[in-house]
């Protein structure tokens, strides 16, 4: 079965002033829909990924071809980036997921360490805030669309927040001040998500 465009879950405006509606066109019709349809193109050319899920695609990416690995990737990191947005955010980190952050060190320092991976990923790229079973947080990066559930991620965990720091996420209203547009994500993070999100990985 074919992979899907997932819809946007809101407006392509829902995110003024922080991204724009413009941008927010482009990037999923254009951007995460190319993305979705050459994985259908390397999917239906390798009978072994028949049925299988994106996630079991990417656990076993590091044995597939360059085609899979990179729309396939994009695939999932920009469904997870539509999800983990939301207008006008949501309040601050609760429940055990804020207890989490406290542990690492607080908001404060998540934020300028997350900030930090982002604008010091050279090129294209993620940043990405991860857990494991043990519920530790870790912030870290990957370039291009790679993301930290491939089994060969330098550092693999379950994404709980995830920014794309690609130019085409904020070029148009940014230019090129990519810590600008980190700053002025945390505005839209969507901290139910990323709450339940932490709660799944951790059981």
């Amino acid at each position: 079965m074919a992979f899907e465009l997932p819809p946007l879950p809101y407006a392509y405006d829902a995110l003024e002033p922080t991204i724009n509606e413009e941008t927010m066109k482009f990037h999923h019709d254009k951007h995460h829909a190319a993305y979705t349809a050459k994985l259908n193109e390397g999917v239906a050319a390798d009978p072994k990924l028949e049925g299988k899920s994106i996630e079991d695609i990417l656990g076993m990416i590091s044995s597939l071809p360059p085609l899979v690995r990179n729309n396939g990737g994009g695939y999932w990191n920009h469904d997870f980036f539509w999800k983990i947005m939301a207008p006008a955010g949501s309040t601050q980190p609760s429940g055990k997921l804020k207890d989490a952050i406290d542990a690492y060190g607080g908001l404060d320092k998540l934020k300028e360490d997350f900030n930090g991976k982002g604008a010091g990923q050279f090129g294209s790229g993620w940043a990405w805030v991860i857990t494991d079973a043990s519920g530790a947080l870790k912030v870290t990066s990957t370039p291009n669309q790679d993301n930290p559930l491939m089994d060969d991620a330098k550092d693999k965990g379950t994404p709980v927040l995830g920014n794309d720091v690609w130019e085409h996420a904020y070029y148009l209203t940014y230019r090129n001040d990519r810590p600008g547009y980190l700053k002025a994500w945390w505005d839209v993070v969507n901290w139910d998500e990323a709450g339940r999100r932490y709660d799944a990985a951790v059981g």
